[in-house]
């Protein structure tokens, strides 16, 4: 059998009938758009967070254009972020009618380089997108300062970091606005697709509700100001209500892999591993790897019924679809040279020890036979 990078089918076997309670609470409601589950996720998503408000929307992406155009971005600004990101990062910024503009990443975490944010800084700059990637947070203290020093917002992109602290903060909470995914590969998934923005900014959050909802607020059918059909679906926010609630205990089942793989793999050469940030604790959404023969690894861990994915294999700024920017290659030569050299191996709650053994021995063998 093959060992996936991610797998749902053993928690699902594990938590049945909890999830299968959520379907049957959401179908006996008599509610199935914007009802008492969106309402109580919502609550306790921002409960858990320590922050006054939460917004379910449908995906993550949509959090990050809606949570930006919550905070007044539009055309004509210029919103900062990294190109080692996913793409929906990037899409949401050019949907919000944004220009997107790249730092390069750091060399040892992969995040985002804050020493090159204030170069980056014109009169057009609006905001900053930092990417909480790989399940750590980017360093925020010189952020927070850059916004304050040129009145610039910052939305926290916490697609992969739930849960992830930063000297004791939460990610989604050392900015103006967050924005979460909760697909279903994620720290806190879904069975399904769906998102949420955060934020202590009452303004910024009946914004929110008004984007969600056609730019309605109250009354069906008239429009305030124009919006976006983003609902958080009902039965996906009542299965997130009993997923959050184990959301500590998958956390620190993906520390246990992460612990293992540290402790069995830590002396291959040639093979770098995470490294967790001082401050900062990590929730491991993935686990990214380094080597300089990457493909050559994940060919051969193929014939070992090893599947793993690369995260990510082309950066941002090099994609044709946003060639009209005018980023050339060799622009970001770190986040470029990551590209060709990292992977991630399987990493999820439920991979059993058998399975991690099965990665660990058969990651030993390939890579020490290079």
């Amino acid at each position: 059998m093959t060992t996936r990078v991610w797998d749902y089918l053993g928690e699902y076997a594990k938590e049945k009938d909890d999830i299968l309670n959520a379907v049957e609470t959401v179908f006996n409601s008599g509610q199935l758009v914007l009802g008492a589950s969106v309402q109580g996720f919502e609550a306790e998503f921002a409960a858990y967070h320590g922050l006054p408000f939460a917004t379910g929307v449908d995906n993550g992406t949509n959090a990050i254009k809606l949570g930006l155009e919550a905070i007044g971005v539009g055309p004509g600004d210029e919103v900062i972020t990294v190109s080692n990101t996913a793409a929906p990062t990037v899409v949401a910024i050019v949907g919000a009618g944004a220009t997107p503009v790249f730092v390069d990443v750091r060399d040892e975490d992969f995040l985002m380089d804050t020493d090159q944010v204030a170069a980056a800084i014109t009169p057009r700059t609006k905001a900053i997108v930092p990417v909480h990637l790989y399940g750590q947070c980017v360093d925020m203290a010189p952020l927070e300062r850059l916004a304050a020093e040129h009145g610039l917002k910052i939305l926290e992109d916490c697609a992969q970091s739930h849960g992830a602290r930063q000297h004791g903060r939460m990610a989604g909470t050392m900015s103006d606005v967050a924005a979460f995914s909760f697909y279903p590969t994620k720290v806190l998934g879904a069975y399904g697709d769906g998102g949420a923005v955060v934020t202590a900014d009452e303004t910024v959050h009946q914004n929110l509700r008004k984007l969600r909802y056609y730019g309605m607020e109250k009354v069906y059918y008239v429009v305030q100001s124009p919006g976006h059909n983003s609902r958080l679906d009902e039965l996906q926010a009542e299965i997130l209500r009993r997923k959050l609630r184990r959301l500590d205990e998958y956390i620190d089942g993906r520390n246990r892999v992460a612990r293992r793989y540290e402790q069995y793999l830590g002396d291959l050469d040639g093979l770098r591993l995470p490294v967790t940030n001082p401050g900062n604790t990590h929730v491991y959404y993935v686990y990214v790897v380094r080597h300089p023969a990457r493909d050559a690894i994940i060919e051969a861990l193929h014939a070992h019924d090893i599947s793993l994915n690369i995260s990510y294999p082309w950066p941002v700024h090099t994609m044709s679809g946003f060639a009209h920017f005018g980023w050339r290659t060799g622009s970001l030569p770190v986040t470029e040279r990551l590209a060709g050299e990292i992977f991630s191996l399987p990493m999820y709650p439920s991979l059993s020890e058998a399975e991690q053994d099965h990665v660990i021995e058969s990651v030993r063998t390939v890579v020490g036979s290079l």
